[in-house]
């Protein structure tokens, strides 16, 4: 039984996938050609470059949440 579960999941996980990329490469076809200005591409920049500051700062703090002692359980309050 848990392994139809796993195998349920894992084609449901697969469909969504499938089913946005369908939808992406359609939408993709109607946007047609394009520009992007410059204050367009320094906002993505921008929006990269934080979204990038976000993820590493986060992991860093779990890594030295981690190094520390800080996710353990305190023994001495049992």
């Amino acid at each position: 039984m848990r392994r139809l579960s796993h195998l349920f999941s894992v084609a449901a996980a697969v469909a969504a996938v499938a089913l946005v990329g369908a939808v992406c490469v359609g939408l993709w076809g109607t946007i047609g050609a394009s520009q992007i200005s410059g204050a367009g591409w320094a906002a993505m920049i921008l929006g990269v470059v934080a979204t990038l500051a976000v993820g590493i700062g986060l992991m860093a703090l779990v890594f030295i949440s981690s190094r520390r002692g800080y996710d353990e359980l305190d023994r001495r309050s049992r």
